[in-house]
């Protein structure tokens, strides 16, 4: 997926459908002259409905429209025949999406399964017939409902990637490296900072053939949470992991350190992310012999860690197995 093609974050205007009206119809036909009301109802307005779709990725296929119309609600006829409903407009979105409301900016739903649906704006009920104002005193009312208006609202589409592990580190700290070789991911990979410039998402091969998705997110810097480098844009996307794989080089001059730096980036950002699984992997780690990451272990954060090298394909089985574990105790 190329850089220009991720969109996560749109801006619709939508607008459902006016409720038909409803009918005045006095029955007529070739034996009665002076018949009763009839009128049917007119057909409620068409809504404007946000539904999944496991086939997208991104919301690209909305940033160039950005006006939603549904149908309007078609008149009541006679014989209190209802008028057709108006045609309501879906809006395919990729698993993982939010609707928030303009206005307020609170959260009105998230989409996680394929086929779900929830109605963004409601079209407008239709209007009752005359039938429905018949009485002992007026048995011919000549009036109807009108329906009812349109609604007009705009709605904030945001993705969070789904994904079972997140991968976080700073810039060159080898994740597209490692994403590229234990998925069928092909992730830009370059030795400078923000290679990666959009999620990428890999699905790992395990065990009797089961498998599990795991997203490289763009590295983090110090101060990511207040907007610094790509910062807030896509911190978020890390709210979706059921685990969290910090990724430090081995050549790092600190290695707690940069652990806890990153840690407190997510803490900083959102504190509910520190209660998610986390595993942390010094990458490259070809260029260390037993000795050297035996002596290394005595100063590492008190968490789960594994030396790896994905150049090397080294201690990656090890890696997938405490992943697997991790995913699912998450999910149990």
């Amino acid at each position: 997926m190329s850089n220009s093609n991720f969109i996560d974050y749109v801006k619709i205007h939508c607008r459902s459908g006016n409720g038909g009206k409803g009918s005045t119809h006095l029955h007529r036909d070739n034996w009665t002259a002076l018949g009763g009301p009839d009128g049917g109802d007119g057909g409620r307005g068409g809504h404007v409905i946000m539904r999944g779709n496991k086939n997208l990725w991104t919301l690209l296929h909305l940033k160039y429209k950005r006006h939603i119309r549904a149908g309007h609600g078609g008149a009541g006829g006679s014989s209190r025949s209802t008028g057709a409903d108006g045609e309501d407009v879906y809006i395919e979105v990729p698993l993982g999406t939010i609707a928030k409301d303009v206005e307020t900016g609170e959260d009105e739903c998230e989409i996680t399964e394929h086929n779900q649906e929830f109605i963004l704006v409601k079209g407008g009920r239709g209007g009752l017939g005359n039938d429905h104002f018949k009485s002992s005193t007026n048995q011919t009312p000549r009036y109807a409902q009108s329906g009812e208006e349109y609604v007009e609202e705009s709605k904030i589409l945001e993705l969070k990637v789904l994904a079972d592990v997140g991968l976080v580190g700073f810039p060159n700290a080898g994740k597209s490296t490692l994403l590229s070789v234990i998925t069928a991911a092909k992730p830009e990979i370059a030795n400078y900072p923000f290679t990666t410039l959009v999620p990428n998402l890999g699905i790992v091969s395990y065990r009797d053939h089961q498998s599990f998705v795991m997203a490289d997110i763009p590295g983090i810097i110090e101060g990511a949470h207040e907007g610094k480098g790509l910062g807030l844009r896509f911190l978020r996307h890390i709210e979706r992991n059921a685990a969290l794989l910090f990724l430090v080089p081995a050549d790092s001059d600190d290695i707690r350190e940069e652990y806890d730096t990153l840690l407190n980036e997510l803490a900083q950002y959102n504190p509910e992310l520190l209660d998610k699984e986390r595993i942390l992997a010094i990458s490259k780690s070809d260029m260390l012999d037993e000795e050297l990451m035996d002596e290394m272990k005595q100063d590492l954060p008190e968490i789960t860690c594994v030396f790896i090298s994905a150049v090397a394909e080294q201690g990656l089985v090890e890696l997938k197995d405490i992943l697997w574990e991790r995913i699912n105790l998450s999910i149990d």
